[in-house]
């Protein structure tokens, strides 16, 4: 058995580390084994939900029906909906509205019903190519979910359930054991995408990190080698006095594995994965009362006499019933080159607004508090190249106290270059934002399973970054792969701090 002291979940995170010696040594794709980005049922019947993404005011007010429809199919259509088609050399293929590495695409999404007058209780798979539901299982299975779930107290009150899964290969093809990091921060991206567009539609989402795999998995008759449930979103119906809730907590403390085999290359994936799974027991029942510290977490970094820049600043405005998010969503693109001009300090400011300061946004209609996982284990630093009003270096961003805290000083676009792997988004981008998180304090607080969490927190932040810049008209893209501990080299950030993601910021060419 290993002798390794450290968790599965810092274990993996070394192994899957690239390193400047190992560039192009990965293995050569398999063209003929491309996996299929969408996901088919033979059986079931279908729900065309198209109809109902038109704007007809007049039907609207007269059928009450079409209106409940409608919020459905926006909400499934903003978060993953397809919003386009992009030609390549020897093909073509669909965007959506959440970015995903590679345009791989790994999650699905399901949802359950209790059981409505306009929706029959069942299973239902979302149908991204043809904009529809497919009914796939006919019987209640509310209670199931429910025991999955530890006895969530959102279930109990809710009726509908989105549930994110992922099929591992579609990004493990190209990715390889790496693909873990990338499936996460995909998923997160698309919860960040539900969080807003449950908000556009007038539901309240509520994140389930914790949950026993093989029961949701089962539910969903899923195919356990291939593919696993990574989160539970019940919706709750705002306009449903009973259904507005109080928060519950995201996340419980699962268990830590520090005896583990010796895991071959390819192998790595599929045993971390179920390393972090939460047994079966149906017996079990959770607390999930939010404790009274929680997010309650000051800034972590306050460098002594370094420089101190305010973020504070208007909240961007989305224009009369939020029409201007409506149009970001579709519009969204991931930027493939900047022109290196700078970006100005205040849409800086502006973009860290909106991913970090919800609260700015109530009057807008949004959700001033989402649902994270736990946003205090993710820190956030950001090299600045070209910013107009802001010094050139390396700064953390400390989110309660609204200010940009610089820690080292030096232009960096050669060296980001380097990091992001040779790409000329890091060289040619205005600023680059790095998400880290220290690994073993976090392993510490929830166990090996919070690895997925940092990341798709890491995700839904990104996405936030994402749809702020195109609003602004800035270029955007987020970067999945570097070389690891020579970030925190570079950047003077602390050797403990895990890199989990990065995203950059520039002007689009």
């Amino acid at each position: 058995m290993s002798q390794f002291p450290a968790s599965i979940a810092q274990h993996y995170h070394e192994r899957t580390k690239y390193d400047p010696s190992m560039q192009d040594k990965g293995k050569p794709l398999d063209w003929n084994q491309q996996p299929d980005a969408f996901k088919e049922y033979k059986i079931g019947h279908g729900i065309d939900l198209k109809p109902y993404l038109q704007d007809l005011t007049e039907t609207a007010s007269t059928q009450p029906d079409w209106v409940w429809w409608q919020r459905l199919s926006q909400l499934l259509f903003y978060s993953y909906g397809l919003t386009g088609m992009i030609s390549v050399a020897g093909g073509s293929y669909y965007v959506r509205s959440a970015p995903s590495a590679g345009a791989l695409y790994p999650a699905e999404i399901y949802l359950i019903s209790r059981g409505t007058p306009r929706l029959p209780a069942g299973l239902y798979n979302y149908q991204v190519q043809t904009h529809s539901l497919i009914h796939f299982w006919e019987n209640d299975v509310w209670t199931k979910l429910q025991t999955a779930c530890l006895w969530h107290p959102i279930l109990e009150n809710t009726q509908l359930a989105l549930i994110v899964t992922a099929v591992f290969y579609r990004s493990a093809w190209r990715y390889q054991d790496r693909a873990y990091r990338r499936v996460f921060l995909d998923s997160g991206h698309l919860l960040g995408n539900v969080e807003l567009a449950a908000a556009l539609s007038d539901y309240r989402p509520h994140l389930i990190g914790s949950f026993m795999d093989e029961a949701i998995n089962q539910l969903l008759y899923l195919d356990a080698e291939q593919e696993g449930a990574i989160a539970v979103v019940p919706l709750a119906d705002l306009l449903e006095v009973k259904q507005n809730l109080p928060l519950a907590r995201t996340l419980l403390p699962a268990s830590t594995q520090t005896d583990y085999p010796h895991i071959p290359d390819g192998k790595l994936l599929t045993y971390f994965h179920q390393a972090t799974q939460i047994p079966l027991n149906t017996s079990v029942k959770a607390n999930w009362k939010p404790a009274a510290t929680e997010g309650q977490r000051a800034d972590k970094y306050n460098f002594p006499f370094c420089l101190k820049v305010s973020t504070i600043t208007p909240p961007i405005s989305w224009g009369d019933q939020q029409e201007g998010l409506h149009a970001t969503i579709l519009k969204r693109r991931s930027t493939r080159a900047y022109t290196g001009e700078a970006l100005t300090l205040d849409e800086l400011r502006a973009l860290l607004d909106f991913t970090y300061q919800p609260q700015h946004y109530i009057d807008q209609e949004l959700d001033g508090s989402p649902d994270f996982f736990d946003l205090s284990l993710v820190e956030t630093f950001i090299a600045v190249s070209s910013v107009t009003g802001l010094e050139e270096g390396c700064y953390y961003y400390a989110p309660k106290a609204q200010e940009l805290r610089q820690i080292r000083f030096k232009n960096f676009r050669q060296e980001l270059h380097f990091l992001c792997l040779w790409q000329d988004l890091g060289r040619d981008a205005g600023a680059v934002l790095f998400h880290t998180a220290d690994l073993k304090a976090a392993v510490a607080e929830y166990g090996d399973r919070v690895y997925r969490s940092l990341h798709m927190d890491a995700g839904h932040l990104g996405q936030r970054l994402n749809l702020a810049a195109i609003h602004l008209g800035l270029g955007v893209s987020g970067i999945g792969g570097f070389f690891d501990d020579q970030v925190n080299e570079v950047l003077g950030i602390p050797t403990d701090e895990a890199v989990l993601y990065i995203t950059t910021l520039g002007r689009p060419q």
